[in-house]
């Protein structure tokens, strides 16, 4: 297997080669509604996105810090993560901000009509079609 679910510098390089995720959140009728997001990960496996302030995901996420996240739309290999977000604010809103536009120069993070949000990762399962059979791997990350 090529990443390591164990590994989360190695689940961060991943991420942040590929740079899109998909994120998926619930309403507060617990619908599931997803969007796909830039993304950029910290080597202790934090990931950072950032979207409009008043955008569904950020008012679900402020209702229900859980979400869920896939990482890796193509290439025959993809990370599932599951965590709790948090829309950042203050100096942690600043920090993490810089720390997306280092992986995203010229995004819009410290704009104040963005949010910034943090993902503490609980849960990884990497998925590797590219071997023959398939392999799948799950842990839990405390």
């Amino acid at each position: 297997m090529g990443v390591d679910p164990d590994d989360r510098a190695a689940i961060a390089a991943f991420v942040r080669t590929h740079g899109l995720a998909v994120v998926a959140t619930t309403d507060g009728s617990g619908r599931p509604q997803a969007a796909l997001v830039g993304v950029a990960a910290l080597e202790d496996g934090t990931l950072i996105f950032d979207s409009l302030v008043d955008s569904r995901k950020v008012e679900n996420l402020r209702a229900n810090p859980s979400i869920a996240v896939v990482a890796g739309l193509s290439g025959g290999v993809s990370i599932q993560l599951e965590g709790t977000a948090t829309v950042c604010s203050g100096d942690d809103r600043v920090t993490f901000g810089n720390a997306y536009n280092a992986q995203h120069p010229g995004s819009r993070a410290l704009d104040p009509r963005f949010a910034v949000i943090t993902i503490a990762v609980t849960w990884v399962r990497v998925y590797d079609a590219t071997a023959a059979p398939a392999v799948v791997a799950e842990r839990t990350w405390r």
